[in-house]
This record gives structure tokens, C-alpha cells and sequence, in this order.
């Protein structure tokens, strides 16, 4: 187990407690599910290939053509990192199933060139950007829309959208896309065999199902879920007061998958990646165990310590209170640098209301 913690003091929160009704959850879905490809680009070999079977793609590339920023060709990598809410199936007892899915956790990960470092990019859920005309997913096409919150493009297109409406606001090209939802987190947090956190006030959330004592707890997938989902016992219950707590809980993962043994505990490492394959939707060119051991074997190098959590700098929105719009020149900061394949400025979030 690791001995990093993180804290959850509540201390951190900023924002309106109507910035959003839904629930939030899987800021730190990335690392969990990197973090097992970690070990299987260290021991892929023993993995059988059926694993592949697991894995659900979507053909991001076909779908959106040339019609895309360039690839900006020096080796690092962006991928856009998605949580599903969808209420279907396993996911009911989170709210009621009214047939939509929306990404109501979104993560720009860029990987450095050299490998050994990494900048995650969070994107409020709320936050208006303009999202493109987009092919529906029932059918027919979205038109584009000027002031349009960032998670509608999942909830109309899909994992297409999505990308698309990413790559509109940064004005990169997204090299991968991973995504994944409520019962799959679970599962790979209980693989993992928890994730240690300090909590220095009490956490009773009714709607995200968690009640916590101050103290050191080894939280379990139910209890992991529940902590990235709540906001009402943190902060003053935004949205936007939880992302700091929930960026320290990335940490503290990152430092929990990298305590697993792989040689030692085989068949621990193989139910890992079984877990975290059945778990994902991925693109295309990640959507074979090879593939992802391929990943897995770059973000070897990067610890916790190399991880830069930024949030996109932004602002209340004049004309919906509850919406929150970027703070363009910090944006554009945040940006340029990931297309430089520079860690992001500090300059860059000056004046966000974010944490």
C-alpha cells in the first residue's frame, strides 16, 4: 500500500453551490487505468491475448477525417480522458436513468516527449465553449452551437463529439481517447486493493452515498466513487471546490498502482489488466492489449511528483450565473504550452475562480 495520503480538509473550495445538479465523479479515472498499463508494459508477456476481446473502440480518426488540427510531431502525446454518468445497467443506484450519458469529468493529459513528465488539464463540466456541428448519436446532425457547455458534446456525439469539441477549444490535435464509467472505477480501485487518504473533517454526503469519520481511511471502490463524487461536504459544494481534493486523490492513486507488484503477484497483475480492459472505451489505436502496453511502457517513467494538475482557468458567467466560461489569455497559455511541449505557466491561472 502506499504511504502517500491525500487530504480531504474541504478547505480548498471555490464557486457557487448551484454551479451544478449532477453528480461529478472520475477525475482520477486516467491514472487508475494508465496506472495498470503501466504494469502491463512491465509484464505483458504472461498476459494472454484474449484480454483484447475486453475492450470496446470507437473510430475516432475515420469519423472526423482531415478536418482537424495538425499533429504536432515531437513525440509526446494528448489524449482526452473521459468519465461516463450514465445511470444504466449497474450505474442505477447513482440517479435515474433518462437514457442519456454525459462526460461529467473531462481530463486533457498531455505526456511529454521525453516521458517523463505529464500535464493534466481538467475541464469543469460546465464550462461554455463552442462546440461544433456534430453527427448525433440517434442519427442526424448537431449544428454548432457558440455557448454550448462542455459535456453536452458527449451527451449529443458521443466520444466523436467529444473529441471534436476538444480539439475546437485547444486547438490540438488529440492523439487518443479514453473513457471510462461508475462500475468500471469501482472495480479497479477494489483490484487495487484500495487507495489510502487522511480526512481532517467529516464527509457525510447523501447523494454521493459517502459518510466518513476524520482520520486515515483505505477506501474501497464504493468509497473511492463516492469520495470523487462528492461536493456538497467539501468546500462550499461546487463543482469547482472539489477538483483540488480530487486531483490529490490522483496522486495518491498513482502512488498505490505503482506499489503493486508485478513479478511478485501475477495473477494480482493479471486481474488488474483484465479489470482495466474491460473497463475502458478507447480509440482505435488503443484498443488492443499491445496497444496499451505501448502506453503503459511510456508513462512507466512518470511518478506522482512528475504529474502537473492544472484546472482550466475560468470565470463566472455573466449571463448564467451557474456556468463558468474560460479566461481566454490563461487558456491560450495553458495551450500553447502543451502544443511547445512546455509545463504549464503559472501565469496561466491567474484570476480563475477555479482551484
Amino acid at each position: 500500500m502506499a504511504n502517500e495520503h491525500t487530504t480531504a480538509d474541504g478547505g480548498t473550495g471555490a464557486g457557487r453551490t448551484s454551479l451544478s445538479r449532477r453528480h461529478r465523479a472520475l477525475r482520477a479515472a486516467l491514472w487508475v487505468v494508465t496506472g495498470a498499463l503501466v504494469l502491463a508494459g512491465a509484464g505483458l508477456g504472461f498476459v494472454h491475448l484474449r484480454l483484447d476481446d475486453n475492450i470496446s473502440d470507437v473510430d475516432i480518426d475515420s469519423a472526423l477525417g482531415t478536418d482537424r488540427p495538425a499533429d504536432v510531431p515531437n513525440g509526446s502525446l494528448d489524449i482526452l480522458v473521459l468519465g461516463s454518468d450514465t445511470r444504466s445497467g449497474d450505474n442505477g443506484r447513482y440517479g435515474r436513468d433518462d437514457g442519456t450519458a454525459r462526460s461529467d469529468t473531462a481530463m486533457i493529459v498531455h505526456i511529454a516527449e521525453s516521458h517523463d513528465r505529464a500535464s493534466v488539464v481538467s475541464i469543469p463540466r460546465d464550462t461554455l465553449v463552442h462546440r461544433p456541428a456534430c453527427e448525433r448519436t440517434e442519427g442526424g446532425t448537431a449544428p454548432a452551437a457558440p455557448r454550448a457547455m462542455f459535456n453536452k458534446a458527449y451527451e449529443i456525439g458521443g466520444p466523436v463529439c467529444a473529441v471534436k469539441t476538444a480539439e475546437s477549444l485547444t486547438g490540438i490535435r488529440m492523439d487518443h481517447y479514453i473513457e471510462i464509467d461508475f462500475t468500471g472505477f469501482k472495480k479497479l480501485i477494489d483490484e487495487l486493493g484500495g487507495v489510502e487518504i487522511t480526512t481532517t473533517r467529516p464527509i457525510d454526503d447523501e447523494d454521493s452515498h459517502l459518510t466518513l469519520p476524520p482520520g486515515d481511511h483505505t477506501l474501497d471502490g464504493e468509497q473511492a466513487l463516492g469520495l470523487v463524487r462528492t461536493r456538497k461536504s467539501i468546500g462550499n459544494g461546487s463543482d469547482l471546490g472539489r477538483i483540488d481534493l480530487q486531483h490529490k486523490f490522483v496522486r495518491a492513486l498513482v502512488e498505490q498502482v505503482r506499489s503493486v507488484g508485478v513479478l511478485s503477484e501475477p495473477k494480482r497483475f493479471y486481474d488488474l489488466v483484465d479489470t482495466a480492459t474491460s473497463a475502458v472505451t478507447t480509440d482505435s489505436g488503443l484498443a488492443s492489449t499491445a496497444d496499451l502496453a505501448g502506453l503503459g511502457k511510456v508513462l512507466k517513467g512518470i511518478d506522482s511528483d512528475d504529474i502537473q494538475l492544472v484546472t482550466l482557468p475560468v470565470r463566472y458567467s455573466e449571463a448564467d450565473p451557474n456556468r463558468v466560461e474560460p479566461i481566454q489569455r490563461g487558456a491560450q497559455r495553458i495551450w500553447t504550452a502543451l502544443r511547445r511541449d512546455e509545463p504549464v505557466p503559472d501565469s496561466a491561472t491567474e484570476g480563475s475562480i477555479a482551484p
